[in-house]
């Protein structure tokens, strides 16, 4: 007999287990690693070298839980600037020790699936999945096809229209690659109204005029925030430019429309996944914002930017709480504006917050950033900096130039001093796939439109460079395939909420593309499972890792994953799976996504 201390134990055993018996755990592979079956907190550190899971941000953003630690420092190469007055509340940007890096999407454990033999031990696999209850009130739309025979292996809802988040991304590069070329290659341009004179002297304004090029940013250059800025200033110096007397312009008016992607939604456009569209574009549009603690509890917190940019105000109200203390934080960026207001506490122990956050005007910041570069190299500019956009219309380049020069668009034509070069598409679509980069996505859209000049669907004579760019990706659709008027395209990156294909299109176009002559540079842009991209801590230890390559989407209720694996038999397939409405506490990744992809890369049988 139990005495009656261990009685009492005992009954309040069976209460707990009681109480805990209807929760059921998740089942196995379903947890996070590092976590059990546990879901761990989403990061809260957005950076602008890599897609945020399922993340979602607010205008007035709070952190309240410890970022992870900024991986090993760049080496940028400090540039010494003026900076703006500063206030009692206002900090000095100044280039962080540590530059804020991605921060690793927690690792999503697939599902070890044991290998299916048959096609339908296969398809029932799958619609086990599909039939969890997790999933009752979302829609999953999923097709799956051998690029070998040509059979459907499994196909459920794949004709309904659903957000494919950034699963955008890849009609918009396949329609670039197709249209542009591989090789095809961004350029800037630097115009003056003469070639410079015996002394070097330029009279008259220095014009940068921008065609959408990416590569002015760290991503391309070894991590330097400054190093394209200095090859550009290099440049300009050796056309002998020794002295401008006149004004330092930057001409974005290449791309005509608004700052932003049709549909995108206000709270996206304070951080660097909605960061402004310019033709001239400086290190992603974006800034990486470090958040420390100070030397002592009441102490201000110690907030620097990477790069530094002396046209942000950033007005620090953030102080140093005791340590173990929970952080609390808000960044708040109006739109339009370059102000920042960071309020809060951190602890003095925090390892510090990093996140990445949009500029207003990057045009404005490019040419600033140029003419420091260019005092640097001996090259002075006597007039202010200035810049001029083409929103009140269309403008192309002797247009957009000559308006510069002068009062009229009556004169000579200016002289082309300077051609810069991005590198090639190719490596611009890795850049942009991978790590699911909206910005690039949205430059290569305008360039569609500005560039191939698509014939107007509609009467209207004013149409933006996105909208012809769209029409311009809606063609190619027709030729791969593709029925454009079942789809629904309003930006080109999958940021806005409005989009809307079938799991059918995408796989479609995976199917055009695999047979197409660049299939190889398409096929290399895309994330690796295991390896890369926003893949790279997905599918460790599957028969995925180092076989699928596919692209991801994440919006708040969207995901997806759409791309090519071959089976354990050798079978190459073509898939799409596609997830929206879905709980906010239901990882789709987890409970649905991943596991299908195992499945498809573990099957040991053949599609006939």
């Amino acid at each position: 007999m139990f005495t009656k201390p261990r009685a009492v134990t005992f009954i309040n055993f069976l209460l707990l287990f009681a109480l805990l018996a209807p929760f059921p755990l998740p089942a196995s592979g379903e947890g996070i690693k590092g976590w059990g079956n546990q879901r761990p907190p989403l990061p809260l550190t957005p950076s602008p070298l890599a897609e945020r899971g399922r993340q979602q941000p607010q205008r007035e953003r709070r952190v309240a839980t410890p970022g992870k630690t900024a991986t090993p420092p760049l080496t940028p190469t400090p540039t010494p600037s003026p900076v703006p007055s500063v206030t009692p509340d206002t900090v000095r940007p100044e280039l962080p020790q540590e530059s804020p890096q991605p921060t690793a999407t927690p690792a999503v454990v697939a599902t070890k699936a044991a290998t299916t033999r048959s096609l339908a031990e296969l398809q029932a696999r799958i619609s086990d999945v599909l039939r969890k209850p997790e999933l009752a009130s979302a829609m999953v739309g999923i097709k799956v096809t051998s690029l070998d025979t040509g059979k459907i292996l499994f196909e459920e809802n794949a004709d309904k229209l659903l957000r494919p988040a950034s699963n955008m991304k890849i009609y918009t590069v396949a329609a670039a690659l197709n249209r542009l070329s591989p090789d095809f290659r961004f350029v800037t341009s630097v115009y003056a109204p003469a070639k410079p004179d015996a002394d070097g002297v330029i009279k008259g304004d220095l014009i940068i005029y921008g065609r959408g090029d990416p590569s002015f940013a760290a991503r391309f250059n070894n991590g330097d925030y400054f190093k394209g800025m200095n090859d550009l200033a290099e440049r300009i110096a050796a056309a002998g430019v020794k002295k401008v007397k006149g004004d330092l312009v930057g001409d974005e008016s290449h791309f005509t429309g608004p700052r932003y992607g049709s549909g995108w939604e206000w709270e996206d456009l304070q951080w660097w996944y909605g960061a402004e569209v310019s033709a001239l574009t400086i290190n992603d549009n974006a800034l990486d914002l470090s958040v420390k603690p100070g030397t002592e509890v009441g102490k201000p917190a110690v907030i620097t930017t990477g790069p530094p940019d002396p046209l942000l105000k950033i007005s620090n109200r953030v102080t140093t709480a005791a340590r173990r203390s929970r952080r609390e934080l808000n960044v708040d960026r109006d739109l339009g504006q370059n102000t920042m207001t960071i309020s809060g506490s951190i602890a003095l122990d925090d390892k510090g917050y990093t996140a990445g956050v949009g500029i207003s005007d990057p045009a404005q910041l490019f040419v600033y950033l140029l003419r420091d570069a260019l005092a640097r190299k001996g090259v002075t500019v006597t007039g202010k900096s200035r810049t001029v956009d083409g929103r009140s219309g269309g403008s192309i380049i002797p247009k957009g130039v000559l308006a510069l020069m002068s009062n009229t668009s009556e004169g000579p034509a200016p002289v082309e001093l300077v051609s810069f070069q991005s590198p090639p598409l190719s490596l611009i679509a890795a850049q942009t796939l991978k790590p699911s980069q909206n910005l690039y996505t949205e430059l290569i859209l305008r360039t569609l439109g500005t560039v191939v000049l698509p014939k107007p669907t509609s009467p209207d004579p004013i149409r933006t460079s996105e909208a012809a760019g769209i029409e311009v990706v809606k063609t190619f659709l027709r030729e791969a395939g593709v029925t454009p008027p079942t789809l629904v395209l309003t930006d080109g990156s999958g940021l806005s909420r409005n989009d809307m294909v079938t799991a059918e299109a995408s796989l479609q176009l995976l199917t055009y593309m695999s047979r197409h002559r660049y299939a190889s540079v398409f096929r290399d842009a895309l994330p690796i499972a295991g390896v890369d991209g926003t893949l790279r801590n997905r599918f460790k230890g599957t028969a995925a890792e180092n076989n699928l390559r596919a692209k991801t989407g994440s919006l708040s209720s969207a995901a997806s994953l759409s791309g090519y694996v071959t089976t354990a038999a050798g079978e190459k397939l073509v898939f799409s799976i596609m997830v929206n409405n879905f709980s906010g506490d239901i990882e789709p990744r987890v409970v649905c996504i991943d596991p299908i992809a195992v499945l498809l890369a573990s099957f040991a049988g053949k599609s006939k």
